[in-house]
């Protein structure tokens, strides 16, 4: 995951995006992501969103491509400065989205849904760092344990002193 938005999330009737600090008796306390940082508590009646449970919808009605992964396909695209803004034009927004994320569904994404993306997207990018992520798989040459690689030179270890060997 290259932004790391765990921890993040949005509280509905608040603008902004807000970093989780720790649950509290009534709700939770919630760090805007701003240049304040101002702390303040998300009562229980409101619904607090986690980033990494939102989901653009695809044009298969069963799948949706979570937001972590539209994200890093915008910064691989843009970086962090994105042509667009939550202010921008409808066919702007519309264009953005469907160079981001073809397979979007243009019935059930409304343009409202790209400028909170657009505009979500501007405040991570400038508050949270990017991370490059960490290929899962070995280079060709590097060894797949940490014990080291053994050649078919090697000499074969010694089995004096182990009971197990069999001769």
């Amino acid at each position: 995951m290259p932004y790391d938005l765990k921890e993040l999330a949005a509280i509905s009737g608040q603008s902004g995006l807000f970093r989780l600090v720790r649950p509290a008796r009534h709700g939770v306390l919630v760090e805007s992501l701003d240049a304040k940082g101002t702390r303040s508590l998300a009562p229980a009646s409101n619904k607090v969103s986690l980033l990494t449970e939102i989901g653009i919808y695809t044009q298969d009605s069963d799948e949706t491509v979570p937001l972590t992964e539209v994200f890093e396909r915008i910064h691989q695209r843009y970086g962090a400065e994105l042509p667009v803004t939550g202010k921008s034009g409808e066919a702007e927004l519309t264009s953005f989205m469907g160079e981001v994320l073809p397979e979007y569904d243009r019935n059930r994404v409304y343009q409202s849904d790209i400028k909170k993306l657009a505009t979500w997207y501007g405040i991570v990018s400038k508050n949270v760092p990017y991370q490059a992520a960490a290929a899962d798989e070995p280079a060709a040459d590097e060894p797949l344990s940490t014990g080291g690689v053994i050649g078919e030179t090697d000499p074969s270890p010694t089995d004096a002193g182990n009971p197990e060997v069999t001769r």
